[in-house]
């Protein structure tokens, strides 16, 4: 009597069919977009690290600069995350709507662009303080710090509403996530331009926390859509059906 080893034969066969079903290309994809969006929340903390260098006589004080230099890093890293979301869901987003895909790759560019532009505002005020410039460049610290603050506005409250409003389209229209996600960034995007030309008119101030408020949804969506990715990937589509 032949005695057959199921548990061996069981072993070969899971070890053979691990082999042959390595993860896939679309899989990939969603991890890597889900951890850049989640990497696009380290700059969280500058919030408050910035306190000191918008304060109003910091280039007159004494100290060590490094908080501002490691905000600065953070946005830097925001900024080069923000660009690389776009870039690696772009061949897929691509295959629901060319143009606009293409569109939400260059207005994250735009937004990373005020992004550079604002840290180089700010380091602008630390190379002024390590110089000892003094009381004489005053004005222009605080010139630099209103430049920052007005700057901060179009890059990281006009132009996510527009980066959102696009990626919660492409999302809607192609089902690769749930919808109700995708309407979160769809509804997001405009609430959060209604407190940007609010804040534009002058009606709340940009620090006041009703500004604050109108973010979260954008937030929110981009947040949660950073873990669904990385937790769940892409939901079967259409557009994903040769992969």
């Amino acid at each position: 009597m032949k005695i057959i080893n199921t548990n061996r034969n069981a072993s070969i066969v899971a070890g053979e069919l691990t082999e042959r079903a390595p993860m896939s290309l679309m899989r990939k994809t969603s991890l890597l977009a889900g951890i850049l969006y989640l990497l696009t929340f380290v700059s969280v903390p500058t919030l408050a690290i910035y306190g000191p260098v918008k304060s109003a006589d910091y280039i007159l004080g004494a100290g060590p600069d490094t908080s501002a230099i490691i905000g600065g890093i953070l946005e830097i890293i925001v900024a080069l995350a923000g660009i690389s979301t776009a870039v690696v869901l772009y061949p897929v987003l691509r295959k629901q709507n060319e143009t606009a895909s293409l569109g939400l790759v260059a207005a994250r560019i735009l937004e990373s662009g005020t992004i550079f532009v604002g840290v180089a505002f700010l380091l602008s005020i630390v190379t002024l303080r390590q110089a000892g410039a003094g009381a004489d460049t005053l004005a222009t610290s605080h010139a630099l710090v209103a430049l920052y603050d007005r700057i901060f506005l179009l890059g990281q409250s006009f132009m996510p509403a527009i980066c959102d409003l696009l990626l919660g389209f492409l999302l809607y229209h192609s089902r690769l996530v749930p919808r109700n996600l995708s309407l979160i960034g769809i509804v997001g995007g405009p609430i959060l331009l209604i407190g940007y030309f609010a804040i534009l008119f002058g009606v709340i101030g940009q620090h006041a926390p009703l500004a604050g408020l109108f973010a979260i949804p954008v937030a929110l969506f981009e947040f949660s859509l950073g873990i669904y990715l990385v937790v769940k990937g892409f939901k079967p589509s259409v557009i994903t059906a040769d992969k």
